[in-house]
């Protein structure tokens, strides 16, 4: 699981709330980690890898540019992945040599190696996932540009200094106020760690409460965009509307499932902190939901990116094509973005043979039809029929 307690568990003058969860079953605890990360990656390079089934293939590369909408919700997936991999790898050494985890509560041993590992694989587990939360605002705020026509080919650029630049930042403050004077003699109380807390803890509070707005102001502008297509709002549009409505609530919901637990654990072990036993028959009932809650987030965390393909994609089967040259990953379809760079560009023809797309210079009518289903191609999961359905019934279509 990824957590700020990661960190804490490297100083051997770690407090008593972090010493309960470290010593309650850390065989089955890291049994957990490491079977619900296993599923996770597997299942997550299953979904990812291209398929024979002609419902997730897609136009050439050459054909239809990648947008950045796709490369933002691909990247969330990678940065999953890595931050599985870290967990699995962490799981694995405590398991296999706990002998080696233990030289951690030794205050002056000359053995680096151990603290080491644990600080370093600590960090690339903060790192990534943090790297995911950040990436997810991206893709809330680039919806929101794409529908209001803000989006440019450069936006992209600016998302990977925002994401990798907070990312690094955050968690590198986060680790120096925890580790000062040092790891083998970190400094006790809570004023001490909060800093910590906070910079692992805010960009996952800022997907959770920021990205829900960012995602009804887009709803909102979906309507008004599907409304101006025509002057009306048809059943085509209604159901089109419903549907960009229902891709982000799966996005949200993933992320609420795989995350709330951290909140409650983190509030639950906090007020254990502030108690002076906590040992107590008094705190017994805080105490087990601090476990239950524990080893609910060894389960939730690393199948996040698993689950996040599910939202973005669907299931895409089992039926793996090799044949890499020919076809595409089900992370690039049209689906999961808009062409806005291209109607930026000026491209021309790239559209031709996409489902709803009539593609005239001389017509400024379809034109600007096309623009505005490029905007809802990313939010519909390209389901082209319902974009065609719009386009038969606009009188643009049938007089031409």
């Amino acid at each position: 699981m990824a957590s700020p307690r990661l960190e804490t568990f490297c100083c051997p003058n770690r407090d008593p709330a972090t010493q309960l969860v470290l010593d309650f079953q850390p065989q089955i605890y890291g049994s957990l980690c490491i079977g619900s990360g296993l599923v996770s990656l597997l299942l997550t390079i299953v979904q990812l890898l291209p398929k024979t089934k002609q419902g997730y293939r897609r136009l050439g590369r050459a054909m239809l540019p990648k947008p950045s909408s796709s490369r933002i919700l691909f990247l969330v997936i990678i940065c999953d992945l890595l931050g599985c991999l870290g967990i699995l790898i962490r799981s694995s050494v405590w398991i296999s040599s706990p002998g080696f985890i233990s030289n951690m509560s030794l205050m002056n041993t000359s053995d680096i190696w151990p603290s080491t590992f644990c600080v370093g694989s600590a960090m690339w587990i903060q790192l990534f996932y943090s790297a995911s939360f950040w990436w997810l605002f991206c893709y809330a705020i680039d919806a929101y540009l794409v529908v209001r026509r803000s989006a440019g080919i450069s936006t992209i650029v600016l998302y990977h200094m925002m994401t990798w630049g907070l990312a690094l930042m955050l968690c590198i403050e986060g680790v120096a106020m925890l580790y000062y004077p040092s790891v083998s003699n970190c400094e006790n109380g809570l004023e001490h760690a909060i800093p910590h807390y906070v910079t692992t803890y805010a960009p996952l509070l800022i997907v959770m409460f920021a990205n829900p707005i960012l995602f009804r102001r887009t709803v909102a502008a979906v309507a008004s965009l599907l409304k101006g297509r025509q002057g009306i709002y048809t059943e085509n549009e209604r159901r089109l509307g419903t549907e960009i409505q229902l891709r982000f609530f799966k996005i949200m919901l993933v992320f609420m499932i795989c995350w709330t637990a951290n909140i409650i654990n983190e509030t639950l072990l906090f007020y254990l902190e502030m108690q002076p036993d906590i040992n107590t028959d008094q705190l017994k009932n805080v105490r087990n939901a601090a476990l239950i809650t524990w080893f609910i987030m060894g389960i939730l965390n690393p199948m996040q990116g698993f689950l996040f393909t599910l939202a973005f994609y669907g299931w895409t089967g089992w039926n793996v094509d090799f044949n890499f040259r020919q076809k595409e990953t089900a992370w690039e379809r049209v689906s999961t973005s808009t062409i806005t760079e291209t109607a930026h560009n000026g491209t021309n023809g790239s559209f031709l043979d996409y489902p709803g797309y009539i593609q005239n210079q001389n017509k400024t009518e379809i034109g600007n039809s096309q623009q505005t289903d490029e905007a809802l191609s990313i939010l519909s999961e390209g389901n082209g029929s319902i974009v065609e359905r719009l386009n038969r019934n606009s009188p643009i279509y049938q007089g031409w």
